[in-house]
């Protein structure tokens, strides 16, 4: 009822996704903060005759009827249906907020991301204190954004940051990320993906769908062998050399196995000491006494190379990070 918080009934959340975990700030890769999972909730819950209070019907109409057939579990997700726009994005919250599914731990929707008070605050200290390359490193496709970033600040809200002139929705969504899970090793891995390819090029990534990597996304056709671990066996493709061992992946293999990709770019083209110094012990900190899901995927390429894809995902935080080798004899 309209001006009522949610009953028990109404306020139970979608099935969980992958994708979301629950800490005081946002620490994977999620366009929803765990403090406004309620705008989802509201969207995935409330009847018809409530959403059309706050949307025109047709577009009410339209969220009802995608998630009879899934819950919404993303906002890119709500955005995606006909007629939503920032703007409605934005009633979606009032209404969230008049019904009680977020509070005042939530600061709201900008640019299609829901930010946590706390992840707002630690983007705007972000953006005010960060160095002016490491800010480049951080948004590498928005060399512009960040210019006019580092001639406008200090800010004083994730608002007014959102509104700069070149931060689009990409570009805050890595704002908030570097903020919240720390940008020394995205600075370092930005660094690695920029050199140039070669007959031994290295890449690393934080952002990636497991399926899209055991699909084959980081590889070249020519599929030779693979071993997972805590890996649903379901999702290898059929009639493929796939495997599976026992034991799961420590922060120890993840760290070593990483710093050996960094090592491997660095002899290709050599990395500053201190970025490499600085990215490999914010991801000693985020990988020590975590276990870890994960595949090594071997490819080949032509008689005498091939490329190496591991990937690596936290088991209870759900951080992930993947390492791409290529070489040749």
């Amino acid at each position: 009822m309209v001006g009522c918080g949610p009953t028990s009934a109404e306020s139970e959340s979608p099935a969980p996704s992958t994708e979301r975990q629950e800490a005081p700030l946002t620490t994977t890769d999620v366009d929803v903060a765990p403090e406004c999972q309620g705008l989802l909730t509201f969207v995935n819950t409330e009847p018809l005759s409530t959403l059309s209070t706050y949307l025109p019907s047709d577009v009410a109409q339209s969220l009802v009827s995608q998630r009879a057939t899934a819950p919404f579990s993303t906002l890119v997700e709500v955005s995606a249906v006909r007629g939503i726009s920032q703007a409605r994005l934005a009633r979606i919250e009032d209404g969230a907020r008049t019904l009680g599914y977020v509070g005042s731990t939530c600061a709201g929707v900008l640019d299609e991301l829901a930010l946590s008070t706390d992840d707002a605050a630690a983007l705007v200290n972000l953006v005010n204190t960060i160095d002016s390359s490491a800010l480049y490193a951080v948004l590498p496709y928005a060399w512009n954004g960040a210019t006019n970033l580092l001639n406008l600040r200090p800010f004083t809200s994730a608002q007014a940051i959102s509104e700069v002139s070149g931060v689009g929705t990409v570009s805050l969504r890595n704002l908030r990320n570097a903020a919240t899970q720390g940008y020394a090793l995205t600075a370092l891995i930005a660094a690695i993906n920029a050199q140039e390819e070669s007959l031994w090029t290295s890449r690393l990534s934080q952002d990636f769908d497991i399926q899209d990597v055991i699909d084959g996304a980081h590889g070249n056709g020519e599929f030779q062998s693979a071993s997972c671990f805590g890996i649903d066996p379901s999702l290898f493709p059929a009639g493929q050399n796939w495997t599976v061992r026992p034991n799961l992946a420590t922060g120890t293999e993840v760290y070593q196995e990483i710093e050996g990709t960094v090592g491997y770019a660095d002899r290709n083209e050599p990395l500053p000491d201190t970025l490499m110094a600085d990215g490999l012990a914010e991801l000693q900190a985020r990988t020590a006494g975590r276990t870890f899901n994960g595949c090594f995927i071997s490819y080949g390429k032509g008689p005498w190379g091939g490329i190496q894809v591991k990937f690596y995902v936290d088991t209870v935080t759900g951080y992930r990070i993947l390492s791409e080798q290529h070489w040749v004899e």
